[in-house]
């Protein structure tokens, strides 16, 4: 005889559920590409705000032709 298995729900609130999933974050990227017959540069930037804090960054690239 095999018992059915037994599943236990339970409410939660939108502010917990942000708690247990990470909480909540924005965010946003862009970049930029020129390129020329002597060169190309391309750049990025990306930025994420949470409530813990904002992180950034910037890479830029080159490549000679």
């Amino acid at each position: 005889m095999n018992p059915a298995p037994q599943v236990a729900t339970a409410e939660i609130s939108d502010a917990d559920l942000d708690n247990v999933s990470g909480g909540l974050a924005a965010g946003g990227s862009g970049d930029l590409c020129v390129e020329t017959p002597v060169a190309t540069v391309t750049s990025d930037l990306l930025a994420v705000a949470t409530p813990e804090g904002v992180a950034a960054g910037t890479a830029v690239h080159t490549a000679a032709h």
